[in-house]
């Protein structure tokens, strides 16, 4: 298993490599023929449904009580190597077009289209310390609660982020929404503060998702600061991921340093979270939410995921058997409701999409 993930050297890889990546290079034609209403529709509704999935598979994998194969941090290198099937090629055929064409940066040995700054800045939030926290929240936490607090989060941290670093202004309307979800997240979060002086562990959990959703929001607003094409943020995101996290996390798992079962689980649970976890979460959740940006900019992108909370909520007492407590219930009104008035009153402010590349003369297009 360990050739798969070979970086290629050799042309022949590159037949291979053209293959794992063609469903990727479709996909982005695809977008590139729509409207960029249309994309930024279907981008914010593929991201829905992958999003309110995530919620419920992660917590029924990571929580310790149902007996799962695989720890948070294997769920991680799992993801990882499910992405990095697919954007290492990927990004490795980018590189090798855009210096064929003499334009576009590169880094990590020719893996990343974007240069080590920007590949190192945006993967660090958006790849490496995201999955990690995230993952680990579900261990301590309840999916109601992931449902609430990662997208009620988001809002949040994203028009903090952006007022700050984007210049972007804090509408009245906008204020009004915060409010709400700052109220929905203080029933959650809060009640389960209360209960750390009992030693329940809840809080840890919901700390835990609050802390993933501002690394997302730092990508998010990387992203539009960067102006990032949405492949180009997606491959750099797992390239740099990949050489941080999976070869430090596989030492550790031969040496026995850490309690990982990674290399002796399921190999259909294995497979399954590389499916999921790596090329759903990763690669197409990661290219339509990047494309949503580009086109509702980085606060409404957030707020458009209003059905999220619902749906999550809604599955998790529907297939974990989990409660909906009358706290929650309040909390995940109060949150739908104040993303969703921050989305019906805020304008709408499209972004045309500028890859991070010197421009490709009109002669070489």
């Amino acid at each position: 298993m360990a050739s798969v993930y070979r970086v290629p050297t050799a042309k022949v890889a590159l037949p291979a490599a053209r293959r794992r990546a063609s469903g990727i290079i479709l996909g982005m034609r695809l977008f590139k023929s729509l409207s960029p209403r249309a994309a930024g529709i279907i981008a914010a509704l593929v991201t829905i449904v992958i999003w309110t999935s995530f919620i419920v598979i992660a917590r029924a994998t990571a929580d310790p009580a149902r007996g799962g194969a695989l720890n948070p941090f294997d769920i991680a290198l799992a993801r990882l190597l499910g992405a990095g099937a697919v954007l290492l090629p990927l990004g490795w055929i980018m590189v090798r077009r855009d210096r064929a064409r003499g334009t576009g940066a590169s880094s990590m040995f020719g893996l990343s289209p974007l240069s080590l700054r920007v590949t190192a800045t945006v993967g660090l939030f958006g790849g490496v310390m995201y999955a990690m926290l995230v993952y680990n929240g579900f261990v301590y936490a309840p999916a109601g609660h992931a449902a609430v607090l990662l997208p009620g989060s988001l809002p949040l941290w994203t028009a903090f982020l952006a007022a700050l670093f984007l210049g972007m202004r804090i509408t009245r309307p906008h204020a009004i929404g915060l409010a709400l979800i700052v109220g929905g997240d203080l029933l959650v979060g809060g009640s389960s503060l209360l209960r750390a002086f009992d030693g329940g562990e809840v809080w840890k959990g919901d700390l835990l998702f609050m802390t993933a959703a501002l690394c997302w929001s730092s990508y998010s607003v990387l992203a539009r600061h960067f102006m990032l094409d949405a492949v180009r943020a997606t491959v750099a995101i797992t390239v740099f991921a990949f050489f941080v996290y999976v070869p430090a996390y596989v030492v550790l798992l031969l040496l026995e340093w850490v309690p990982g079962r990674f290399l002796d689980a399921p190999w259909g649970q294995v497979a399954f979270q590389m499916a999921f976890q790596g090329l759903g979460s990763v690669v197409v959740s990661g290219i339509s939410f990047t494309k949503m940006i580009q086109h509702f900019g980085p606060v409404r992108s957030t707020m458009l995921t209003a059905v999220v909370p619902g749906l999550a909520a809604l599955s998790a007492v529907l297939f974990l058997g989990e409660p909906l407590q009358w706290n929650l219930g309040l909390g995940l009104v109060l949150v739908t409701l104040g993303i969703v008035s921050g989305v019906r009153m805020a304008p709408v402010a499209a972004v045309k999409p500028v890859i991070v590349a010197p421009s490709i003369p009109r002669s070489n297009r």
